[in-house]
């Protein structure tokens, strides 16, 4: 993609499908128990959706409740950014793509062990890439 924001845009509505790009480019979100991977209990690794970095293992991924796809860790920590996000009149912990900033979710600290993470992710924000 270019440096320039409105080209970047672009490039991305011709990339994702409208609901990925809502959910990566502007920080929305998908309405809980929609998305395509909230009850998937495939193995594999789940990349991100804008760029294919690996970020989730299947193996890391539990039932909430919540309705969105979530997982206790992730796969590679070199590949996912943590931010505060202060928007909607709470403070949460924003998760992003670091490799393209794309918006995945959020994490909680009210997850299983080990980790007590509960990383709250867009299934839009994700392929899953199966193990054979």
């Amino acid at each position: 993609m270019t440096d320039n924001p409105a080209s970047n845009d672009a490039q991305w509505r011709e990339k994702l499908s409208p609901e990925q790009f809502s959910i990566c480019r502007m920080k929305g979100t998908e309405a809980p128990f929609t998305g395509k991977y909230t009850d998937c209990k495939d193995d594999g690794i789940y990349v991100c959706i804008c760029c294919a970095s690996p970020l989730f293992g299947s193996d890391t991924k539990y039932n909430s409740g919540s309705g969105w796809p979530s997982f206790y860790a992730v796969s590679a920590e070199q590949n996912v950014a943590e931010h505060v996000d202060d928007s909607h009149g709470m403070r949460r912990v924003e998760v992003t793509c670091k490799n393209c900033a794309a918006h995945l979710g959020h994490v909680f600290q009210d997850g299983p062990q080990p980790t007590g993470l509960r990383y709250c992710i867009n299934s839009a924000a994700l392929d899953l890439h199966k193990k054979c």
